[in-house]
C-alpha cells in the first residue's frame, strides 16, 4: 500500500512537470505566432521613403501600407512570406525572420506597362477585358514632335493619325475609322480625367497644339464599347486617355533640347518658264484658234518657280526642362517648363507654342487621402499664311515676283498703267490672280491663344471600411483666343475694287469647360472572387463666346461688331461599372452609363449606354504544357455608345430660332424702322445616334512573354445616324439642316504583335508590327435616297462622292473614261453605263472610296551598349485618292486666265485634255495612293554617370517624313478631306539635332 502511494504521489509530480512544460511549449509557440515586423521601406537608388506601398502576409487578407515616411507594422509570425508592391517598383517577397524588416524597392519599367488607365480608373494588361492599348513614354515616337498625337502614330492597330503640313498642324485621328456619316468622328480625348471639347477655338491650331507632348506620360486608347462605354455619349470613335507626368520624391533635373531644319520634300510638277513658252506657241498654233487673241504676247521675260518662291526651308527649336522632388520635405512635385518654335515651309507662317505645368501629390492621415494636383499653362502664338498653293500652280512663271516701277508695294500684279499716276479700280485686270508671294507678305493674320487646363482630383480611402473608397475629380479648361488679320494698302485687295470690305478685323474668342466627377470604388477579395465596383455621377458644362470686328478701308463707318454666345451645353451621366475576376481566370466587366445632353429636346435628352465583357484566361485549360504559349486569354464584348456631336453652331436646334435679317431687310413704321426676324431650320426630334460594338479578342504570349500581342475582330452597327441633310424645298425654313437619316456598319480585324527580339547585357531590339483591315458600308437613308458629298474644285463638277446604301461613305461618284487603242483616254468620252445612248449623270458609278482598306505600322528601337536607334513606317494599301489638282487645273484650255496666262501641271501632257468641264469627274483621275512611309528615325548615344551616379547626357540626331514610296502622282499619298486632294501643304521633311540631360 506505502508502495503504491509512493508511486501515485511520482505519477502525479511528473504530470505536473509535464503540464508545465506543456504550457511553456504552447506559450512560445503562440508568441512565435504572433509577432509584430515593422520598418521602412525605401526608394533603392535614391534611399527616399516610399509611402503607400502595399505590404501583404501571401496567402491571406492580411495587409497594410507605408505611411508618409515608408514606415510599416504588420501582424505576422516567423516563415510567414511578406509581398510589398508598389506602382513602377518591381515587387519583392521576403521571408519574415524577425520583427525589424527594412525594405528597398527597384524602380521597374515593366510594371508600369502592365498598368492600364481606363475610364475612372485602371487595370492591367492581364486583367482587361476590352480592347484598350497602353503606349507609355519608353515606346513614344522620338525626334521633331510638336503635337501630342505624333507621339504614337503608326503604333496602335485601328488608329489612324493624318497630321497637315501646316506648322503646329492639327491632326485627323480615327479609331477603327469612325462610326458616323455627319456627325463628329474624332474619338474623346481626356487629359487627367477631364474630357476636352474636340471643337477647336477660333485662332488655335487644333485641340492639341497647346498641350506640351514632353509632358505626356501615357496614352491608353479604348477601342470596342466594352472599353468606352462608361463614357456614353462621347465614345462612339472611341476614346483616348492621355495622363500626364506626376511629382515624384527623387530630386532630379531634365534638360531637353531639340534643334530642327525643315526642308521642302516634294513639289507638284507644273510647266517651267521655258516650257510654258513652248506650250503656249503651240497652243496659239492650233487651228481652233486662229481668230482667238494670242496668249504669246503676255508672257514675261522672267523664270519664276513660284512654289521656290513661296516656300522656304525654316527652322525649328524646342526646348523643356523640368524638376522633380520634395515640396517642403512632404509632397512629392514637379515643375517643367517649356517653348516650341516652329516656322512654316510656307513664308509668313510661324507656330511658338510656351507651355508651363506643375504637379503635386500630397498625401494625408496616413495616406487615406490622395491628392492630386494638375496645372498645365499654355501660350500659342501663331501666324497664318494665307493659302496660296493653287495659285503658285497656276501663276505665270515668265512673270517676276518683283517690279520696280509697281505701285503694289514694289510687287509684280496684273494691271493696266494709264500713266496717270492714279491707281483705282479701272487699271486692275478684272479677275487676273493676284501675285502670291505678295498675298503672302502684305498681309498678316496674327493669333493669340491662352489655355489654362488642370484638375484636383481628392481620392480618399474610408478607415472604418479599407475595401471603399471616395474620389472627387475637379477639373476646368479656360481658353481665351484674339487675333487680327490685317492687310496692306499696297495689296490689290485694297484698292477701290470692292474686292475686301475692310483692311483689318479683329476677333476674340473665350471658351470654358468644368467637369465634376464623383464616384465610389468598393474593391474587396472573396477567397477566390475578387470584386471591383465603380458608380458616380458626372456634370460637364461647356460655354463659348465669340466676337468680331471689322473696319473699312475708305474710311466709312466700322461695320457693326458681332458678338455671338452659343447656348451652353451641358452633359449630365450617372455611370456604374463592376469587375469581377475568379479564381484569376474568368473575368467579366458590366457597365452601365445614363447620359443627358442639353442639345436635344425633353423627349430625346437622355441615353442608355450599357456594355460587357468577359474575358477567360485559357492557357492552362488548352496548353497546359506548352513551353511556346506562355499567356492566352479570350476577350468576347459588347456594348452601346452615343453621339450627339454636330458641331457648335447647332447646340439648340430643338428651339424655334430668329436672326437679324441684314440692315436692307427692313419694314418701316411710320418713323420707325424695324430690321426683320429670320426664322431657322428647326428639329424637334432630333435624338442620339447609337453604335453597337461586337469583339471578339485574343491576347497572347509567346516564350516566357517576350513575345506578346493581340488579334482582334470587330462590328459596329452605328443607327439614326447624324447628318446635315436636304429637306423638302420651301419646309422648315432651309433647304437642310441636321437629322436622323440612316444606319451603317463597321466591321474589321486587327493584328499587332510586338516584343524583344534580341535581350542581352549589350544588345537589346525591340520591334512592334500591327495592321488593320476595316470595311464600312451604308444600310440605310433616309428615304433610300442618294447624298451627293465631296465638294471638289475646277468646272461645274461640284461633288465627287456619294453617300449610297450599300456602299461605303464617301465613295467617288464618277464617269467611267474611255481609252483609245494606245491607253489614251478620249477627251468627253464616257461609257454609257445604262444603255440609253446618252451621257447622263444616270451613267455615273461607284468607284473605289477614300478610306484605305488595310493600314500597317511597325517599329523599332536598338539599343547597342550606350547607342540606340529607333524608327517607324506606316502603309497604306488600296489607298484611293480622286487627283483634283489635275482635274481642275490639268487641261489646255486653262492657259487662257482672265486674259492672262495660267501655268499648268506636266500632267496635262499624258492625257491631252482641253476642257474642265468635259473631263473633272472621270475616273481617270481617280489614283491608287497606297504607300509605304518612313515617318521618323533617330539615333542617339548616351553618356552615362557624367555628373555623378544616376547623370547623363544623350546627344541625337534624326529625320522626320524621311522617304515616302507610292505611284501616286500628286504631292502627298496622304490628304484630308475624305481622299480628295485639292491642295495640300507639303509635309517638311525635317533633319534634327537634340541633346538631353539628366542629373
Amino acid at each position: 500500500m506505502t508502495i503504491f502511494l509512493k508511486k501515485e504521489r511520482e505519477l502525479r509530480r511528473m504530470k505536473n512537470k509535464l503540464c508545465v512544460v506543456i504550457f511553456l511549449c504552447f506559450s512560445f509557440i503562440s508568441f512565435a505566432q504572433k509577432i509584430n515586423v515593422s520598418g521602412k521601406i525605401l526608394d533603392k537608388n535614391s534611399s527616399t521613403p516610399l509611402p503607400g506601398v502595399s505590404v501583404i502576409v501571401k496567402g491571406t487578407t492580411n495587409g497594410t501600407s507605408s505611411d508618409f515616411d515608408g514606415l510599416y507594422s504588420i501582424s505576422s509570425k516567423k516563415g510567414d512570406i511578406l509581398i510589398f508592391s508598389y506602382l513602377g517598383y518591381k515587387t519583392k517577397e521576403i521571408e519574415v525572420t524577425s520583427s525589424k524588416l527594412n525594405i528597398s524597392l527597384e524602380e521597374s519599367a515593366e510594371s508600369l506597362d502592365e498598368i492600364v488607365i481606363i475610364g475612372y480608373g485602371s487595370t492591367t494588361v492581364k486583367d482587361a477585358t476590352g480592347a484598350v492599348t497602353a503606349i507609355t513614354s519608353k515606346d513614344f515616337n522620338k525626334g521633331n514632335i510638336t503635337t501630342a498625337e505624333n507621339l504614337l502614330n503608326g503604333k496602335v492597330a485601328g488608329v489612324t493619325i493624318n497630321t497637315g503640313g501646316e506648322p503646329g498642324a492639327g491632326s485627323t485621328i480615327r479609331i477603327r475609322g469612325g462610326a458616323s456619316l455627319g456627325a463628329s468622328n474624332n474619338p474623346l480625348i481626356v487629359i487627367n480625367g477631364l474630357p476636352i471639347d474636340n471643337n477647336t477655338i477660333g485662332g488655335s491650331r487644333s485641340v492639341l497644339s497647346s498641350i506640351n507632348p514632353n509632358e505626356i506620360e501615357s496614352f491608353s486608347i479604348l477601342k470596342d464599347a466594352s472599353a468606352t462605354a462608361i463614357y456614353g455619349s462621347r465614345a462612339s470613335n472611341g476614346v483616348i486617355i492621355i495622363t500626364t507626368k506626376k511629382g515624384k520624391q527623387k530630386l532630379s533635373v531634365n534638360l531637353d533640347m531639340n534643334f530642327g531644319i525643315n526642308t521642302l520634300s516634294n513639289k507638284v510638277d507644273v510647266f517651267t518658264a521655258d516650257e510654258l513658252r513652248n506650250v503656249v506657241s503651240q497652243f496659239d498654233a492650233r487651228p481652233d484658234r486662229i481668230n482667238a487673241t494670242p496668249l504669246h504676247p503676255l508672257l514675261g521675260n522672267a523664270n519664276t518657280d513660284w512654289q521656290d518662291e513661296i516656300y522656304r526651308n525654316s527652322a525649328t527649336s524646342i526646348i523643356n526642362a523640368s524638376a522633380n522632388g520634395m515640396l517642403l520635405d512632404k509632397i512629392p512635385a514637379r515643375l517643367s517648363i517649356g517653348r516650341t518654335f516652329q516656322e512654316g515651309l510656307v513664308l509668313t507662317s510661324q507656330f511658338e507654342r510656351n507651355n508651363a505645368s506643375f504637379n503635386l501629390n500630397p498625401t494625408f492621415f496616413d495616406n487615406s487621402l490622395k491628392i492630386s494636383v494638375n496645372g498645365n499653362a499654355s501660350f500659342e502664338r501663331n501666324r497664318f499664311a494665307s493659302g496660296q498653293s493653287g495659285n503658285a500652280l497656276s501663276f505665270d512663271p515668265t512673270q517676276p515676283v518683283f517690279d520696280k516701277s509697281s505701285p503694289f508695294g514694289g510687287y509684280f500684279q496684273y494691271y493696266k498703267d494709264n500713266n496717270d499716276g492714279i491707281l483705282n479700280e479701272n487699271d486692275l485686270i478684272p479677275l487676273a490672280p493676284f501675285n502670291p508671294v505678295a498675298e503672302l507678305i502684305q498681309r498678316k493674320s496674327i493669333s493669340n491663344v491662352q489655355r489654362f487646363y488642370g484638375n484636383i482630383k481628392l481620392d480618399y480611402n474610408f478607415k472604418f471600411l479599407p475595401e471603399l473608397s471616395a474620389v472627387l475629380n475637379l477639373g476646368f479648361d479656360k481658353q481665351n483666343a484674339d487675333g487680327t488679320v490685317v492687310v496692306s494698302d499696297k495689296n490689290p485687295l485694297t484698292q477701290n475694287n470692292g474686292s475686301i470690305i475692310g483692311s483689318s478685323s479683329e476677333y476674340s474668342n473665350a471658351q470654358n469647360n468644368s467637369l465634376l466627377d464623383g464616384y465610389f470604388t468598393y474593391k474587396k477579395e472573396f477567397n477566390k472572387l475578387s470584386i471591383d465596383a465603380t458608380a458616380g455621377y458626372s456634370y460637364q458644362k461647356f460655354t463659348n463666346k465669340r466676337y468680331v470686328s471689322g473696319e473699312l478701308l475708305d474710311n466709312g463707318p466700322d461695320t457693326e461688331p458681332i458678338e455671338n454666345i452659343d447656348p451652353n451645353l451641358v452633359l449630365i451621366g450617372f455611370f456604374g461599372r463592376t469587375n469581377f475576376s475568379f479564381n484569376d481566370k474568368y473575368l467579366l466587366t458590366l457597365s452601365y452609363r445614363r447620359d443627358g445632353t442639353s442639345r436635344f429636346s425633353t423627349k430625346n435628352r437622355w441615353g442608355n449606354f450599357p456594355s460587357a465583357a468577359f474575358a477567360w484566361k485559357i492557357k492552362e485549360d488548352f496548353f497546359p504544357n506548352s513551353q511556346t504559349i506562355s499567356s492566352l486569354k479570350l476577350r468576347l464584348g459588347w456594348g452601346i455608345t452615343g453621339q450627339q456631336d454636330i458641331g457648335r453652331n447647332n447646340l439648340d436646334l430643338f428651339l424655334s430660332r430668329y436672326i437679324k435679317g441684314l440692315p436692307s431687310s427692313q419694314y418701316i413704321f411710320g418713323n420707325t424702322i424695324t430690321q426683320v426676324g429670320i426664322p431657322q431650320f428647326r428639329n424637334e426630334d432630333l435624338k442620339w445616334e447609337e453604335t453597337t460594338t461586337y469583339n471578339i479578342g485574343f491576347d497572347y504570349g509567346l516564350f516566357n512573354d517576350k513575345i506578346s500581342g493581340s488579334i482582334e475582330g470587330f462590328h459596329k452597327e452605328s443607327k439614326d445616324l447624324l447628318a446635315n441633310a436636304a429637306i423638302s424645298d420651301g419646309s422648315n425654313f432651309s433647304n437642310s439642316g441636321f437629322q436622323n437619316i440612316g444606319n451603317f456598319t463597321s466591321q474589321g480585324i486587327e493584328f499587332s504583335i510586338g516584343g524583344d527580339i534580341v535581350s542581352k547585357e549589350n544588345l537589346n531590339i525591340d520591334f512592334n508590327f500591327n495592321t488593320t483591315f476595316i470595311k464600312t458600308e451604308i444600310k440605310e437613308l433616309a428615304l433610300n435616297q442618294d447624298q451627293l458629298v465631296g465638294g471638289i474644285a475646277g468646272g461645274t463638277g461640284g461633288t465627287a462622292q456619294i453617300h449610297r446604301v450599300g456602299f461605303t461613305p464617301y465613295s467617288f461618284f464618277v464617269y467611267k473614261q474611255v481609252y483609245d487603242n494606245n491607253g489614251k483616254p478620249l477627251e468627253g468620252t464616257y461609257a454609257d453605263l445604262n444603255g440609253d445612248n446618252l451621257i447622263t449623270d444616270a451613267d455615273k458609278y461607284i468607284h473605289h472610296n477614300g478610306a484605305p482598306a488595310i493600314t500597317l505600322g511597325f517599329a523599332s528601337n536598338i539599343n547597342y551598349k550606350n547607342i540606340d536607334l529607333s524608327f517607324n513606317l506606316r502603309a497604306n494599301l488600296e489607298n484611293y485618292v480622286f487627283n483634283n489638282v489635275n482635274s481642275a487645273r490639268a487641261q489646255y484650255d486653262l492657259l487662257e486666265n482672265s486674259s492672262v496666262v495660267a501655268n499648268l501641271p506636266t500632267s496635262v501632257l499624258q492625257s491631252n485634255f482641253n476642257t474642265t468641264e468635259n473631263v473633272i469627274l472621270s475616273d481617270y483621275y481617280i489614283e491608287n495612293a497606297s504607300f509605304l512611309r518612313m515617318d521618323n528615325i533617330a539615333l542617339g548615344y548616351t553618356f552615362k554617370d557624367a555628373f555623378k551616379s544616376n547623370s547623363s547626357i544623350r546627344l541625337s540626331a534624326s529625320v522626320q517624313n524621311v522617304f515616302v514610296i507610292t505611284n501616286y502622282s500628286g504631292l502627298d499619298p496622304e490628304v484630308f478631306n475624305n481622299g480628295i486632294d485639292n491642295t495640300i501643304t507639303p509635309r517638311p521633311r525635317t533633319f534634327t539635332i537634340g541633346a538631353n540631360i539628366k542629373f
